[in-house]
């Protein structure tokens, strides 16, 4: 295998897991990261759909004890069963509209100057949301009802517009719908299950014909690598938001932003798309 590819594949699977599950967008990192190193073809597309499985396997596992509570109590327990319905209802909107809208939204908005300029617009919308006062009426995942389920779920299918960010649009929405920090980023966590999972299982199918024995190698390091960030991420968050607001993320999306819509306008990055 090649070393540089290998390489290539540990930088976009660490980039997976820090950037998955914070406000900040993975896939708009995964343009510009994959544009940068010349990885943005057929063949590292797919290898961003695998490589997001990583990521979903470190929510699995931090809250694995939860979630095998869950899975024990589905015919049983009715706190479990609220908790599967409300993802379940939280995972229509997004799968949805990205079943009726996906082709036209990447056929029109995945490329570098369309990300760069919607983390712009996503940082606005965080610094608006954090100024307003915040009314905690739900302070845990289980205290959550169907129409705050089908509301955030709402909120996530924003996260079909690249560089949006699926977990900021969920996150910023549960803040604004009335759920504390806490609630509003663990549901997060657990939507990501079920959404990433299910785009993970589609895109892999639909992308079957570019499946390679011997791109195994690579898979495995971006597998591992966003597995292990993704960990480490998911940790960090659930410490960080016990005492800091979201505005250092908004302010990290302007300032990413800007830089790379002026290093396309003075062309001292040749971006794939203009």
């Amino acid at each position: 295998m090649d070393p540089i590819l290998l390489l290539k594949a540990l930088i976009l699977g660490i980039v997976e897991g820090l950037t998955e599950f914070l406000p900040i967008s993975s896939t708009g990192h995964l343009i510009l990261v994959g544009d940068l190193l010349d990885f943005n073809d057929d063949r590292g597309k797919l290898f961003e759909i695998v490589i997001q499985s990583g990521a979903i396997l470190a929510v699995v596992w931090e809250y694995r004890e939860r979630l095998l509570g869950v899975a024990r109590g589905a015919f049983s327990d009715k706190a479990a069963q609220k908790f599967i319905l409300n993802l379940f209802i939280a995972f229509l909107p997004l799968a949805i509209l990205g079943l009726a809208f996906g082709k036209t939204i990447k056929a029109s908005l995945f490329n570098p100057i369309a990300v760069a300029t919607t983390f712009i617009v996503g940082a606005f919308v965080i610094l608006w949301a954090e100024r307003r006062e915040h009314r905690i009426r739900v302070e845990s995942v289980d205290e959550m009802s169907t129409v705050d389920a089908l509301k955030m779920g709402i909120a996530q299918a924003f996260a079909l517009i690249p560089g949006t960010s699926r977990s900021g649009a969920t996150i910023i929405g549960g803040l604004l719908f009335g759920l504390s920090r806490k609630a509003a980023t663990e549901f997060s966590f657990f939507l990501a299950i079920p959404t990433l999972g299910a785009a993970t299982v589609y895109q892999l199918y639909k992308e079957r014909a570019l499946l390679n024995a011997d791109d195994i190698g690579m898979w495995a390091v971006g597998f591992v690598s966003a597995f292990v960030s993704a960990f480490l991420c998911v940790r960090w968050l659930l410490r960080f938001i016990s005492t800091h607001d979201f505005v250092p993320f908004a302010w990290y999306r302007i300032v990413f932003g800007i830089v790379v819509l002026a290093t396309a306008h003075f062309g001292w990055v040749e971006w794939t798309a203009h």
